[in-house]
């Protein structure tokens, strides 16, 4: 259950920055459906506008990597942090940007392995090797 309110379009309507930050959520993703995580930061639009800007910016702007990388490295960060929703959120937009069960089920792997080995070398407290620094 939500902490808070996830406001209805009429009641974001009602709020002209809420309502602006939904206007552009509908014309960047060219879809009329804005989910339960923007309804929720609607209840402070300060927060929804920053929110969106960052969003779009990073994840909706041009860039070196390739939108479906964007979206799969989201999984897998997601996964790490324990995020339900954001893990269901951009796995549907993953494989609206064309993911396929294969390409889903290495990321699996590499998300599986990741933990794995992480847990292993921070239980061992390895050190990093000096070859792995940045040379300046």
């Amino acid at each position: 259950m939500a902490t808070v309110k996830l406001l209805t379009d009429a009641e974001v309507a009602a709020i002209p920055t809420a309502r602006a930050v939904f206007d552009d959520i509908r014309a960047t993703r060219k879809s009329d459906f804005v989910n339960n995580f923007w309804r929720g930061l609607a209840n402070d639009p300060v927060l929804l506008k920053r929110t969106w800007e960052d969003v779009k910016a990073v994840m909706v702007g041009e860039g070196a990597l390739d939108p479906l990388v964007r979206e799969m490295i989201y999984i897998a960060v997601s996964t790490a942090n324990g995020c339900q929703y954001c893990v269901h959120s951009h796995t549907a937009a993953a494989r609206a940007r064309g993911m396929s069960d294969a390409q889903y089920g290495e990321l699996l792997a590499v998300i599986g392995l990741a933990g794995k080995t992480n847990h292993l070398v921070t239980a061992m407290q390895i050190p990093a090797d000096p070859e792995f620094q940045v040379k300046s």
